[in-house]
């Protein structure tokens, strides 16, 4: 089991690294293409869970992504040499998210699952998750006298 939990503290640091690796390169890019905000929603429940909108703003009006492509950052499973992969800048911002709600929130997709939103403010560069994890309780008492 101590093997487990250092295999799986040492993933979430190496993920942790490289989303603040990958963050200032997704702004930067946005930043480039005139975007000023952009939002995600994600939901998952019984293990499945999945980005359902990506949407991008240049002030208050829907823009489209450009087809810009990025190199990002990526922890390797089992704790091997980190990787990169070049993608395009939606799937960028997918991959971001992923990985943060894998950061944050591992496991958000199993059993009720969650939904949520991030949030991107290109001129701060800051990113916002409104997180909502879903479970249902049932509390049962049986008693005999």
């Amino acid at each position: 089991m101590t093997d487990f939990l250092e295999h799986y503290y040492r993933h979430r640091e190496a993920v942790a690294k490289a989303n603040a690796l990958n963050k200032p390169l997704v702004f930067d890019a946005l930043a480039a293409a005139g975007l000023t905000r952009v939002t995600v929603e994600f939901d998952g429940e019984g293990d499945s869970g999945q980005i359902s909108d990506v949407t991008a703003f240049s002030g208050q009006a829907h823009a489209p992504f450009p087809s810009t492509f990025l190199t990002l950052h990526q922890a390797a499973q089992n704790n091997g040499d980190p990787r990169t992969t070049t993608v395009n800048l939606h799937d960028a911002i997918e991959h971001l998210c992923y990985d943060y709600l894998s950061q944050c929130h591992d496991g958000w997709e199993t059993d009720d699952g969650s939904h949520g939103t991030f949030e991107f403010d290109v001129p701060k560069q800051t990113i916002e998750l409104d997180f909502y994890g879903r479970f249902i309780a049932t509390e049962h008492s049986s008693h005999d006298f």
